[in-house]
């Protein structure tokens, strides 16, 4: 045997690959209407399936659901996958607990208009209506579920309605995005997929949208976003409700999305008001837990083990800032503070605070992130002399 003078023996074992998040990813719900003679893989009710073209969304999902799905594939850019469950009737409850546990980001019901049916709440007689129930799986999955399945949903208004009133009491929400259309096409699939298409900090005003629609007039749009905005200087207005729309401006035709707003209108205190912002603050809460699930129950709470913890999640947002998605973001670990003092110079209160963090083995982490969104306004004085 070759004599080797220098012995190596790599260990692999520790090796960690961060998980990666899809920002993309649909799930849409609807009916499927059966041909006379179906193909023997037609989707059966309450299962999902996951679809990577629109030809066999529309072959085993005939009707509103396969539809709505190639219309979401039809977006530039689009989807590149999206989940299809078909309803068992008008069982919406059955086919949205399939999504439950499914790695999706974004949520839609397949030709489901918002209107004061799909709205309602439920009752001891009668189960809520669709968008009430899409509005409670995409909040409930997003505040209780597991981590890393946060998600928003998709709804569409009645065609050719401009008032932005429907979006009221629990249907507000900064996990939902409603649009006005004019059209006869599923809106909120074609939306959907829009969404789809873009990073999570790439606003989503006057992005393309393909779809068949009239566009609303001045005084129409006036009305859905609350307006007329009236200061030079002023922020968006907005009420919850985005439009589509096509701006003299852009050369062509087409629709475009006249805004970039959450069903969110102020209150509750707390919520935000851009798609973009909703979507990040889930991308990013999403890897930093990725990135740090390695370290529980490994990293130690010690001066080293705090300052592994703080490089660890640096790791997460310097590219991040790198990418320009964020300004810049400061990371706080009080307990590092504590335990960089000479343990002489501590308080009785400091002390306490370090036995107390290894004997409960909690360690509170602040993380302080500066989000530059995008333009959505230009106030622009001009001065001719």
């Amino acid at each position: 045997m070759t004599v080797r003078y220098v012995r190596v023996k790599p260990d692999t074992s520790a090796l960690f690959s961060p998980a990666a998040r899809s920002y993309g990813t649909i799930a849409i719900v609807g009916a499927v209407t059966p041909p006379t003679n179906p193909p023997a893989d037609i989707a059966p009710p309450n299962e999902a399936i996951l679809f990577t073209n629109p030809d066999d969304a529309l072959r085993r999902c005939p009707g509103d659901l396969g539809t709505a799905i190639a219309l979401a594939f039809r977006q530039t850019p689009g989807p590149s996958v999206v989940y299809g469950v078909r309803t068992s009737g008008t069982d919406w409850a059955a086919a949205l607990l399939k999504l439950k546990s499914l790695a999706v980001q974004i949520v839609a019901l397949a030709n489901t208009p918002l209107n004061t049916a799909s709205g309602a709440a439920g009752s001891s007689t009668a189960p809520a209506g669709a968008i009430r129930q899409l509005v409670d799986h995409v909040t409930d999955v997003s505040n209780n579920g597991s981590d890393g399945l946060e998600r928003i949903g998709v709804a569409m208004l009645a065609t050719n309605e401009t008032d932005p009133a429907i979006v009221a009491g629990a249907l507000v929400s900064d996990r939902m995005v409603y649009i006005a259309h004019k059209s006869a096409q599923d809106a909120a699939a074609a939306v959907a997929g829009v969404i789809a298409g873009y990073a999570p900090s790439i606003s989503l005003l006057l992005k393309p949208v393909s779809i068949d629609s009239d566009l609303f007039t001045a005084s129409e749009i006036d009305t859905i976003n609350g307006g007329p905005e009236g200061e030079f200087d002023g922020p968006p207005a907005g009420k919850g409700v985005i439009w589509l729309t096509h701006p003299a401006l852009i050369p062509g035709s087409g629709s475009y999305l006249g805004e970039g707003y959450t069903g969110y209108v102020g209150l509750p205190a707390g919520g935000v008001k851009f798609i973009d912002q909703r979507r990040t603050i889930d991308d990013v809460s999403f890897r930093l837990k990725a990135q740090l699930i390695a370290s529980i129950g490994t990293v130690r709470i010690s001066r080293s083990g705090l300052r592994a913890l703080t490089a660890q999640m640096e790791a997460v947002l310097d590219p991040l800032v790198s990418d320009n998605v964020l300004e810049g973001y400061k990371v706080i670990i009080p307990l590092l503070g504590l335990l960089d003092k000479n343990p002489d110079t501590l308080t009785p209160s400091e002390t306490r605070q370090i036995s107390n963090a290894h004997a409960n083995r909690v360690v509170v982490v602040t993380v302080e992130i500066q989000y530059g969104g995008a333009i959505h306004r230009l106030a622009i004085k001009l001065n001719f002399s």
